[in-house]
C-alpha cells in the first residue's frame, strides 16, 4: 500500500507491546462524543478497542486498518472492520464523523488522507484524531539513527512517520476546507507496558529491519543502551517522549 510504513503488525505483539495506545485514546473518544445513531468511521482501528468504545455509546461503527491481523482482531470483537488504505478511503459522503488514535502518523500522504475524510463526510461532519506530533520519540530516532550510521545504513528514508506542527496540520486541514475547532501539540511521557525490546520490535521494524540479519539483535542491543540514561526511571522503568497531536475539525454544513 502506497505511502503506508513498511510495518508488519501482529495483534498479539501490538496488543503486548502497545497495551497504553486505547487507554491512552480515550480522552480523543470523550472529544469525539459519539452519540446514538451516528454513523462513525474509524480511521486505523488496530485491533478494535476503542472502536468497541465508541460503538458502545450507540454509534454505528466502521473499522478500517492496513493491517490484516488487526483487521482480523477487530472482526473477533464483532464489529465492521474493513481491509484499507487509509489514504485512498473509498467512502462519499457518508459518516457524521470519522475518527482516528494513533494512527494517522503512519501515513506519510496527510493530504491524500484528508481529502479522504473530507469525502467520507457529510455536509457539518468532524474529524477528530490524536497522531503522533512534532518531537515524538526524537530520543528513539536519534539513538536508531546513531545506531544505523555505525553500519553505514541511513536513517533518514527508512523514517516511517510524519509528526506535524501544530500550525503544519492546521494549514493542511483549512486548506482542504475544514475549520479547525481546536488543535494543539500535547507533550505526553509515556510508561511503557512492556519492555523497550518489545516496544522496538512492534514500532520500529523499519529502522531495525535495515540492520544485517546476523547484526540486528546487536543493534537493537546498542539502541537500548544508548536510550538507557535517557528514558529508564531509577525503578527500572522506561518512559517514551511521546508528544501528540490531537485536534478537531468539522466541514461546513452547506457544502
Amino acid at each position: 500500500m502506497v505511502g503506508i510504513a513498511k510495518q508488519s503488525w501482529e495483534a498479539e505483539r501490538y496488543a503486548e507491546a502497545g497495551a497504553f495506545v486505547p487507554v491512552l485514546g480515550m480522552p480523543v473518544v470523550e472529544l469525539l462524543d459519539p452519540r446514538p445513531g451516528e454513523r462513525i468511521l474509524d480511521l486505523g482501528c488496530g485491533d478494535g478497542i476503542l472502536s468497541e468504545k465508541i460503538a458502545a455509546a450507540g454509534a454505528t461503527v466502521v473499522a478500517v486498518d492496513a493491517a490484516p491481523d488487526l483487521i482480523a482482531a477487530a472482526k473477533a470483537r464483532g464489529l465492521d472492520a474493513r481491509l484499507m488504505d487509509g489514504q485512498t478511503l473509498p467512502f462519499a459522503a457518508e459518516f457524521d464523523a470519522v475518527f482516528s488514535n494513533a494512527a494517522l502518523h503512519w501515513m506519510r500522504d496527510a493530504d491524500a488522507v484528508i481529502a479522504g475524510v473530507k469525502r467520507a463526510l457529510k455536509p457539518g461532519g468532524r474529524f477528530v484524531a490524536e497522531m503522533g506530533g512534532h518531537g515524538n520519540i526524537a530520543s528513539v530516532i536519534v539513538a536508531l539513527t546513531a545506531v544505523l550510521a555505525r553500519r553505514s545504513v541511513l536513517a533518514g528514508p527508512l523514517n516511517p512517520f510524519y509528526f506535524p506542527t501544530a500550525e503544519a496540520y492546521r494549514a493542511r486541514l483549512e486548506q482542504a476546507g475544514f475549520a479547525v475547532n481546536e488543535i494543539a501539540i500535547l507533550p505526553r511521557p509515556t510508561v511503557l507496558t512492556s519492555d523497550i525490546e518489545a516496544w522496538l520490535d512492534a514500532f520500529c521494524q523499519a529502522f531495525l529491519g535495515a540492520a544485517p540479519d546476523p547484526d540486528r539483535a546487536a543493534a537493537r542491543a546498542e539502541t537500548v543502551e544508548l536510550l538507557r540514561p535517557v528514558l529508564q526511571a531509577e525503578d527500572g522503568r522506561w518512559i517514551l517522549d511521546y508528544v501528540r497531536l490531537r485536534f478537531r475539525a468539522t466541514l461546513p454544513a452547506g457544502r
